[in-house]
C-alpha cells in the first residue's frame, strides 16, 4: 500500500456489515487502515464491529471496536471521547451508515419515517456536531459523507424516504465545506450507484423481484453501463483519496461512483 494515511486517526460509523462479505463501511474502515490510518469502528451491532476490527488487526492494523447507535448523541460522543483517548485526535470522520426503508408518501408509516430520518440524517449531524471542533482545534480534518445516486435521480425503487435522507446529505456536507475552509477542514460526499454489498439482499429483494435475489442481481447488473454493479472497494478507495493529501485541494464536491450510471439515467 501507499500508506497515505499513515498516522492518521479514522472514525467510521457503520464499519460493520449486515450479512457476510463486504459492506461499504467495512471495506472502509479496512482500507484505511491498510493505508496506514488508525480506526475507531463503530456499529450498532458490536459483532459486526469486532469482526472488522478483528481483520484489521490480523492485517497487522490498529482497530478500536465501538458499539453504538448514531441516531442517539450520547451514543456518538461516547465513540469520539473513546477515539480521543486512545488516539489523542480525529482526523478523518466517514458516515457510512445508512438504512433502507421501502414505501411511498402514501405507504410509508409516520414511525418509519422518524427512523430513516433520524439515522441516515440526524446521526450524521450528531457526528458531525461532536468533531468539528475537535477538528478545529487542530487545525485540519477531512469529513466524508456517504450518499447515494439516489440523491440526484430516481432508480425505481419506491423510498421515498431514502431518497430525501440521502439528498439532504449533499447541502448539509456543502454547508460544511464552505463553513470550515479556512480552518483546514474538508467536506465531500460520495454518492454510490448499483454496489453489491450484503445491504441490498438483506433490504431490497422484495422491491425487485419477490424472494428472488439471482433476478435482482440480474436487474441492477442491466442497469449499470459497465454491465456490473460495483463492489464494496470500489467506494472504499474513492474515500481513501478523498480522505488523503491527493484530495487537499478538493472540498465541497460530490463524487460519483456509479459506472455510469447517473448519465445513462440523465
Amino acid at each position: 500500500m501507499t500508506k497515505r494515511l499513515q498516522d492518521r486517526v479514522a472514525i467510521v460509523t457503520g464499519a460493520g456489515s449486515v450479512g457476510p462479505g463486504w459492506g461499504n463501511g467495512k471495506a472502509a474502515a479496512v482500507q484505511y487502515a491498510r493505508e496506514g490510518a488508525k480506526v475507531v469502528a463503530m456499529d450498532i451491532n458490536d459483532a459486526a464491529a469486532k469482526e472488522t476490527a478483528a481483520i484489521i488487526a490480523g492485517e497487522g492494523g490498529q482497530c478500536i471496536a465501538v458499539a453504538g447507535d448514531i441516531a442517539k448523541a450520547a451514543d456518538v460522543q461516547r465513540v469520539v471521547d473513546t477515539c480521543r483517548c486512545e488516539y489523542g485526535r480525529i482526523d478523518i470522520l466517514h458516515n457510512n451508515v445508512g438504512i433502507v426503508v421501502t414505501g411511498g408518501a402514501a405507504q410509508i408509516s409516520e414511525a418509519d419515517w422518524d427512523r430513516a430520518v433520524a439515522v441516515n440524517l440526524k446521526g450524521t449531524f450528531l457526528t458531525c456536531r461532536a468533531v468539528l471542533p475537535i477538528m478545529e482545534a487542530q487545525g485540519r480534518g477531512v469529513i466524508i459523507n456517504i450518499s447515494s445516486v439516489a440523491a440526484i435521480r430516481y432508480s425505481g425503487v419506491n423510498y421515498i424516504s431514502y431518497y430525501t435522507t440521502k439528498g439532504a446529505l449533499l447541502p448539509f456536507t456543502r454547508s460544511i465545506a464552505l463553513e470550515y475552509a479556512k480552518k483546514g477542514i474538508r467536506a465531500n460526499t460520495i454518492l454510490p450507484g448499483m454496489i453489491d454489498t450484503p445491504l441490498i439482499y438483506h433490504s431490497l429483494t422484495d422491491s425487485y423481484s419477490p424472494g428472488d435475489t439471482a433476478e435482482m442481481v440480474r436487474i441492477r447488473n442491466a442497469q449499470c453501463p459497465m454491465g456490473h454493479m460495483g463492489d464494496a472497494w470500489d467506494i472504499a478507495k474513492a474515500a481513501v483519496f478523498l480522505a488523503s493529501d491527493d484530495a487537499k485541494y478538493i472540498t465541497g464536491t460530490e463524487l460519483v461512483v456509479d459506472g455510469g450510471l447517473t448519465c445513462k439515467f440523465a
